[in-house]
């Protein structure tokens, strides 16, 4: 299992969950940030055929600014590993924070570099949310959601102290906080 999202200003975190089929083996399986975009697609289509079962959790962004990156990460590990249509004997988990399971669990810190299992997972939450983020740009236009994904890039900043803040960002993170905190001051000053 791993996640993808936390970094982002918007949009919701999402894990994958899965296990794979030791008889139909996945060559070229890596992290997923080391890979290029097509390459994750590719393999993307690759591990939903071969595994013997996949799955995918989120937690929403008013749920990150509820409840925290962290522990929003963790619901939504949990979430894809419940949804699995096979029970895991072992859930092995990329970092070194763990979602409550009633499975047994084991944190690896860069699993995903290390343990196919995770690196297909990464592939999947990254490739799934990518596609979030480009459907959402076409919803929230100006943003550029489809370049950066929500990262808090140079661009991005400029979107969102040009257009404002969206019902997608994540109104708990700093970059976003200055954002509303600085359109307040305007319309105190009026």
């Amino acid at each position: 299992m791993d996640e993808v999202g936390r970094g982002p200003l918007a949009g919701p975190v999402v894990a994958a969950a899965l296990i794979l089929n030791d008889a139909r083996p996945i060559k070229g399986l890596a992290d997923s940030k080391t890979l290029s975009a097509r390459r994750r697609e590719d393999l993307s289509v690759l591990i939903r055929e071969r595994a013997l079962c996949w799955a995918l959790g989120r937690a929403e962004v008013e749920e990150i600014d509820r409840l925290n990156i962290l522990q929003a990460s963790l619901l939504a590990m949990q979430r894809a590993v419940m949804a699995l249509s096979i029970q895991p004997e072992l859930v092995l988990v990329d970092g070194n924070q763990a979602p409550r399971l009633v499975y047994p669990v084991t944190t690896i810190i860069r699993g995903d570099s290390t343990e196919p299992s995770i690196s297909a997972a990464s592939i999947l939450a990254k490739v799934a949310r990518d596609a979030e983020m480009c459907d959402l740009d076409r919803h929230y236009p100006g943003y550029g959601f489809s370049v950066h994904k929500g990262y808090p890039t140079r661009a991005h900043i400029d979107a969102l102290q040009k257009l404002g803040v969206s019902s997608i960002h994540r109104r708990s993170f700093r970059p976003v906080q200055q954002v509303l905190a600085a359109e307040a001051c305007t319309c105190n000053s009026m």
